[in-house]
């Protein structure tokens, strides 16, 4: 039982799939208020999406940073990326979802801080509102973060999409890795 919940060459372990599929429905919860505000405008809905906005980005942020110390601890026991320029590819798209999930709320982060608006969290007061604007802080998330959001989410939007390809054209493992049961991935070998 203890090597579940640990990755193996075969599949992500309990811990990693844990982690991979509350972020999933974390980033759906934090895009979907955005996405429904800009096709519809604001509603009472896109409030309700949005009211947890910078509660979220933290959580996606504590969760990247602990996924991200996770995997490296299990980085001789992970399923391998394939050879070739596909594998390599797969290898920089990972790099890159991971350091945008870190990122993105963080430049939020430094960006509350630093405003006249203050930092709530978790319903607690951070920081208080009514403080000056620190201008160094509060510019790189007004140049980045709207940016690089949209760019994590183009990402997820490739990483579903590959998923698929391997899925359903490629006819692979690569899912059952990460949602399968044991025989699945252990019948594909």
């Amino acid at each position: 039982m203890a090597n579940r919940w640990r990755d193996t060459g075969l599949r992500y372990g309990i811990v990693t799939r844990l982690l991979h599929w509350s972020m999933a429905a974390l980033i759906c919860w934090q895009f979907s208020g955005l996405v429904i505000g800009r096709l519809f405008g604001r509603s009472g809905l896109t409030d309700l999406l949005n009211v947890t906005h910078g509660s979220l980005g933290t959580t996606i942020l504590i969760m990247a940073a602990v996924r991200a110390l996770w995997g490296f601890y299990n980085l001789g026991q992970r399923p391998a990326h394939e050879r070739g320029p596909l594998g390599l590819a797969a290898r920089v798209g990972h790099v890159v979802l991971y350091l945008l999930m870190l990122f993105v709320p963080a430049l939020a982060l430094l960006r509350a801080v630093g405003s006249q608006w203050g930092l709530m969290l978790y319903g607690f007061e951070i920081v208080a509102p009514g403080g000056e604007n620190v201008e160094w802080m509060i510019a790189p998330a007004r140049l980045l973060h709207s940016t690089l959001a949209w760019t994590l989410l183009a990402m997820i939007a490739g990483h579903i999409l590959m998923v698929l390809i391997h899925r359903y054209l490629w006819k692979d493992t690569v899912l059952s890795r990460m949602a399968g049961r044991d025989r699945q991935v252990a019948s594909a070998h």
